[in-house]
């Protein structure tokens, strides 16, 4: 079967023997398709994952084997997540469901972005759902995305009422912005690109570009009675937008990192300090955000139409590139069908 492989500075196909189920509980999977993930972009630029690794978890599937005590049948079309907490450590029982090291430890295998892969019967009876047919395999592929963008918006802990700014307009972004809006808060988005603002706007997110910083930070104390946010949520990965952060939020408000940024600064103690700030980071979903995502998107409730940008897996190398020089907004590789 055809996977797509990190080799050294390139992502090249090869073919690998087929997997089957054998006498394993769970399920094989012909995939359809696979999102391209910024943590997928992350550890192929910074070497993190080594040569041979498939990258790619944000598959929508069909079952094409199965051996479950669950209801799913050969044929279904399923999305899926890639990892499954424990929920019985430490990490569960306080509610760090992707510091649990089980959760760590499973996944897909070989990984997304694959003609076929295999998930266990965990991910089966916890994060697997049929997708309905009214739900493009495109628009379901954000189904994780929005679980980890679910799971931040619960960290921050926000009251009812509360001015949100999201730095940051790219699809985490405006998933988060999304996710903020259906859940009732009011949020503003910023960014660089003029592109991404103005996508934000026509998704209902009030968006406005931050590069004049004075009067864009103007604009923010105005519609927030001179407060400045309740919190800010960080989805870009420039080390600058931490200065955009600490001088937007209130006193007494919140930070909520969910990025990382290339030179690893950190919060300055004392601005948390005097200004008594809350800066808090979140990284991946649990089962329940998941299928909160699930349903925020097959119920309409929040907007991934027309996001992606469609690829075959034989020019992933194409979408990686795009996707690194911000020529696509959200790479979709088409496994099975050219």
């Amino acid at each position: 079967m055809k996977t797509a492989q990190i080799s050294d500075d390139k992502i090249i196909l090869k073919e690998i023997e087929d997997i089957t189920l054998s006498n394993r509980k769970g399920a094989i999977l012909k995939v359809l398709g696979c999102g391209l993930c910024g943590s997928d972009i992350v550890k192929f630029r910074h070497k993190i994952s080594p040569n041979g690794t498939v990258l790619g978890h944000e598959i929508v599937a069909v079952i094409e084997e199965i051996n479950s005590s669950t209801n799913f049948k050969i044929g279904d079309r399923i999305v899926t997540s890639h990892h499954i907490p424990c929920f019985e450590c430490t990490y569960c029982r306080h509610q760090s469901y992707s510091m649990c090291e089980h959760f760590k430890s499973t996944n897909i295998f070989p990984g997304g972005f694959s003609e076929k892969v295999f998930i266990s019967e965990e991910h089966l009876q916890n994060v697997a759902y049929i997708v309905p047919n009214n739900i493009s395999e495109e628009e379901i592929s954000f189904y994780e995305p929005l679980g980890c963008c679910i799971r931040a918006i619960k960290r921050c802990n926000l009251q009812a009422g509360d001015t949100i700014l999201t730095i940051g307009l790219g699809s985490i972004g405006l998933l988060m912005s999304e996710g903020l809006k259906a859940l009732g808060y009011k949020v503003y988005g910023c960014d660089l690109i003029d592109d991404r603002i103005e996508l934000a706007s026509k998704h209902g997110i009030e968006s406005f570009n931050s590069r004049n910083f004075e009067e864009f930070d103007k604009m923010i104390k105005n519609k927030t009675q001179n407060y400045g946010v309740d919190a800010v949520f960080m989805t870009s990965g420039a080390d600058k937008a931490i200065d955009v952060a600490l001088k937007t939020v209130r006193k007494g408000g919140k930070i909520l990192v969910f990025s990382s940024t290339p030179q690893n600064y950190g919060y300055p103690n004392n601005e948390i300090y005097y200004k008594e700030l809350t800066v808090l980071g979140s990284y991946s979903p649990s089962p329940a955000d998941l299928k909160q995502a699930f349903e925020f998107i097959t119920l309409g409730k929040v907007n991934v139409k027309n996001l992606t940008t469609t690829y075959c897996i034989d020019d992933i190398q194409k979408a990686f590139d795009d996707t690194i020089s911000n020529k696509t907004y959200k790479a979709y590789i088409k496994i099975c069908n050219k």
